[in-house]
């Protein structure tokens, strides 16, 4: 288990975990689609799904990326062990993905990331905004270090 690491080569799919699968997680698997397209298979699971943070939807929006038709998928009901690697964005769901890619040729790297919500949870609208575009871009960030550059342009 490693933090982003730069390659060159792209893996063929990639998972993205975190706990509720409503905010790093789908802004991860929206932006690595609004990054490479189909050149990697790219989905996103939680441990207890939400529905999509509105917040999270609408700094995408800023960007051009849309994520009203993504849908909370459950970690436990996915095979994992089909993705290349799979990068979890908070502790409890990089524990939960050990467990369940045990003895599995599954690559797990993590990526601490910042809940945007406690981060501006006490703050005014646009702080709260403010936390959740600091997010997006340091996920960007994060996946092109990790994948290389891209065509296309995103934060």
């Amino acid at each position: 288990m490693t933090s982003a690491t730069p390659t060159k080569t792209l893996p063929g799919s990639v998972l993205f975990t975190c706990n509720l699968n409503a905010v790093r997680s789908p802004m991860a698997e929206a932006l690595t689609k609004s990054l490479y397209g189909k050149r990697i298979f790219v989905d996103s699971a939680g441990l207890e799904p939400a529905e999509r943070d509105p917040f999270a939807m609408s700094v995408m929006s800023e960007i051009g990326v849309d994520m009203t038709a993504d849908r909370p998928l459950d970690i436990e009901a996915i095979d994992i062990g089909s993705f290349d690697l799979v990068i979890c964005l908070t502790p409890e769901s990089c524990t939960r993905v050990t467990a369940l890619t045990r003895g599995q040729a599954v690559d797990i790297e993590f990526w601490p990331t910042l809940d945007p919500f406690a981060a501006g949870e006490s703050g005014s609208r646009e702080q709260r905004l403010e936390a959740y575009r600091r997010l997006r871009d340091e996920l960007a960030r994060l996946i092109r270090e990790r994948f290389g550059a891209s065509e296309k342009v995103t934060p």
